[in-house]
């Protein structure tokens, strides 16, 4: 999934974790883990909704300032199905150092 940059900030720190996307078809899975910048993005659930569902209340839950906001950025492409996708952010994995090598010692 592909966020303005003005969002993620907000869903790296947890404030945001829903989106609304008008698609033809869902483009993404559930539990599927998509990158954003350094971290990913883990796929919670998606469900159909209708106009009447995108509230003020939930603009603001997905970073936007309000209903007109959310809907100029919300459509890609022909859509015209609208799909609520709850998420979480998965910061980077941090990578464990090699073990050192251990020299061998043999007692004489």
């Amino acid at each position: 999934m592909v966020f303005a940059r003005r969002l993620r900030e907000g869903i790296r720190r947890g404030a945001i974790t829903c989106s609304v996307r008008i698609w033809t078809r869902p483009h993404v899975k559930v539990g599927g883990r998509y990158r954003m910048e350094e971290g990913e993005i883990e796929v919670d659930s998606i469900e159909p909704i209708g106009f009447p569902d995108i509230t003020p209340e939930l603009a603001r839950a997905s970073g936007f300032l309000g209903v007109l906001d959310l809907l100029k950025v919300a459509k890609h492409g022909r859509g015209d199905r609208i799909f609520l996708i709850r998420f979480h952010y998965l910061p980077p994995r941090r990578t464990r150092k090699p073990a050192r090598a251990r020299s061998a010692v043999f007692a004489r």
